[in-house]
C-alpha cells in the first residue's frame, strides 16, 4: 500500500493511541505529557539461534533510536552487534542497494528515484516499515521570549522564495514581534545538509517545497543543531523533538496566521493540530514471498515490541498505536507495503 499524507493515514490511529498518555514528571523542557506504549503491544519473546551482525546506515536523526534498539537486543543476543552510522536519510537507499546495510533508517520516505534504483537492482521495491512518530522541532535559543509562529513566517525565515506567502522577508526578530533588545537584532538561522531526510522535510512542509536562503548555516548532524541553537542567542534552527536540550525551547507553530498556536508535545501531534509531524522508517530488502533471515527478522519483531517500543519513549518520540504495530508485522509474514 502506498502511504500518502501523514495525516491522512494517520488520524485513526492516533485517535486509539491517543487514550494511552499519561503524566510523567520531569521533563520541564518539553512541558507536555509522555505517552504510555500501547497496552496491546506484545513483550518480545526470545528465540533460540540468533546471532551475527547487523548493520545500519541512514538517518541522523534515527541514530540514538538505532543505538539503543541495537543495545537492547543485544541483552537479548549476546552475540549479535549493530552497526550504526547516520550521515543522513539519503544514505539508506545506496547502502541497502550494495548490500553494506540491512536496515535503511530514514526520517523521510523513499523518492521515487530512489525506488526506482533499487528496484532496478532487485526486480522488487523496497519495503518500508513505520517504527515510530517524530515532530519536527522549530528551535530558538532558551532566552528567546517569542511565544509562537506561522508556518508562513517560518518561511519567509528560512527560504529565499517565500512560497508560503509573506510578501516580505523576515531577518530580524523585531519583524517575528519581539520588542526592545531584541527588536533588531539579525536571526541566525541553523539547518540540516541536503542529505538529511530532515531538511528535505522541512523544505517541504515548512518551506512549502521553496529554497533555502544562503545564510543558512547547514549542519551534519541533528544534535549539531541544536547545539548552534543554545550557544547563539539569535539563533533558530529546526530538528527532530527528540534532540531537545536545556538550552533551547522549541516554538509553537500554527498552520496559518488565524489558527491556534500548538505546542511541540505529544496530545498535539496526535490529534493532528502539530504541523510538522512524521513517521521515522525503516527500509529493509524483502525479496516478495520470501522469508528474511531470522537476525533480521527478530531484531524488526524487537522493535515492534512493547520492550522496542519503550525505547522510542525513552529517545523522546511517540511510539505508534497497535494497529500500526499489527499492520507491520503483516509484513514480515508476507505482506507488502
Amino acid at each position: 500500500m502506498i502511504r500518502n499524507s501523514f495525516f491522512k493515514q494517520t488520524m485513526s490511529y492516533l485517535a486509539l493511541a491517543a487514550m494511552s498518555l499519561s503524566a510523567l514528571p520531569g521533563d520541564a523542557a518539553l512541558a507536555q505529557e509522555k505517552p504510555k506504549v500501547d497496552p496491546e503491544i506484545s513483550l518480545y519473546k526470545k528465540v533460540s539461534g540468533i546471532s551475527g551482525n547487523l548493520n545500519s546506515i541512514g538517518s541522523d536523526t534515527m541514530n540514538n533510536l538505532m543505538t539503543l534498539w541495537g543495545e537492547a537486543f543485544a541483552r537479548y543476543y549476546p552475540s549479535v552487534r549493530l552497526g550504526v552510522e547516520g550521515k543522513g536519510s539519503s544514505t539508506a537507499p545506496p547502502a541497502l542497494i550494495a548490500g553494506t546495510s540491512q536496515f535503511g533508517p530514514m526520517s523521510r520516505k523513499m523518492k521515487e528515484t530512489e525506488i526506482d534504483a533499487f528496484q532496478k537492482a532487485f526486480g522488487y521495491k523496497p519495503t518500508s516499515m513505520r517504527t515510530s512518530l517524530d515532530a519536527l522541532a522549530v528551535y530558538v535559543n532558551k532566552d528567546n521570549p517569542i511565544q509562537g509562529v506561522t508556518l508562513q513566517q517560518v518561511d519567509a525565515v528560512f527560504s529565499k522564495n517565500r512560497a508560503g506567502g509573506l510578501e516580505k522577508d523576515i531577518v530580524t526578530w523585531g519583524e517575528l514581534g519581539l520588542t526592545g533588545a531584541w527588536a533588531n537584532k539579525p536571526i541566525s538561522l541553523y539547518g540540516r545538509n541536503s542529505a538529511s531526510g530532515t531538511y528535505g522535510y522541512f523544505k517541504k512542509h515548512a518551506l512549502f517545497k521553496g529554497d533555502y536562503k544562503d545564510t543558512v548555516k547547514e549542519q551534519p548532524g541533528s544534535a549539531s543543531v541544536v547545539q548552534g541553537v543554545s550557544e547563539d542567542r539569535y539563533a533558530i534552527g529546526y530538528s527532530g523533538i527528540g534532540y531537545i536540550t536545556s538550552g533551547v525551547r522549541a516554538v509553537p507553530l500554527s498552520k496559518k496566521a488565524d489558527a491556534a498556536f500548538a505546542a511541540v508535545d505529544m496530545e498535539s501531534v496526535m490529534k493532528g493540530k502539530y504541523p510538522l509531524a512524521r513517521f521515522l522508517y525503516l527500509y529493509i530488502n524483502k525479496e516478495p514471498g520470501k522469508q528474511l533471515t531470522p537476525l533480521v527478522r527478530e531484531f524488526l519483531k524487537f522493535v515492534f515490541s512493547k520492550e522496542g517500543q519503550k525505547i522510542v519513549v525513552k529517545d523522546g518520540y511517540l511510539p505508534l498505536p497497535y494497529k500500526v504495530v499489527q499492520e507491520e508485522l503483516a509484513m514480515l509474514d508476507g505482506g507488502t507495503n
